[in-house]
């Protein structure tokens, strides 16, 4: 019973680790890690640092920042460009480590449709919906918050989606 007992209070202290060592990516994290210009299909498109978000461990992370696509033939289908070295669970859609565009287009008040695309070859990889966050405060044009065990919330704008990290 005692073995159980100690086998039950590692699990649980490891479950609580994982959460612990996941945190906001700081301003000079995501200066090093996020690209000038995002590879998108046959072209680099130019990243707004400023919108930049992500998180990381130490050793893996997830990121992702506005692109600014005036001039390039993204067709209002890319706005935002992801990066994760970790397999991410968003909504319903597994990603796996690699780098991701996605583009968003209003369904009603509600919710946004969401729609993944591989970033090197534009290949649809799905589309999740978003719904309008309820709770007040600040609204950034993308957010990913640090997770909770295993699970948190990105934002773009008001509205959000969740992840988990596998």
């Amino acid at each position: 019973m005692r073995i159980l007992s100690v086998l039950f209070v590692s699990a649980f202290l490891a479950a609580g680790v994982f959460a612990q060592d996941w945190r906001k990516m700081s301003d000079a994290d995501l200066k090093a890690a996020v690209p000038v210009k995002a590879p998108v299909i046959k072209e680099d498109i130019e990243t707004e640092l400023r919108t930049a978000s992500g998180i990381t461990d130490g050793k893996a992370s997830v990121f992702g920042v506005v692109i600014i696509t005036a001039g390039y033939e993204a067709d209002g289908k890319y706005t935002h460009f992801l990066r994760t070295k970790t397999r991410l669970r968003v909504s319903d859609l597994d990603l796996a480590p690699g780098d991701y565009v996605f583009g968003y287009r209003r369904v009603d008040a509600q919710s946004l449709n969401v729609t993944f695309y591989q970033a090197m070859g534009g290949t649809v990889v799905g589309s999740i919906k978003a719904g309008v966050e309820q709770k007040k405060g600040a609204i950034y044009s993308f957010l990913i918050v640090p997770p909770v065990g295993n699970a948190g919330k990105i934002y773009i704008g008001r509205f959000s989606f969740d992840y988990i990290l596998k």
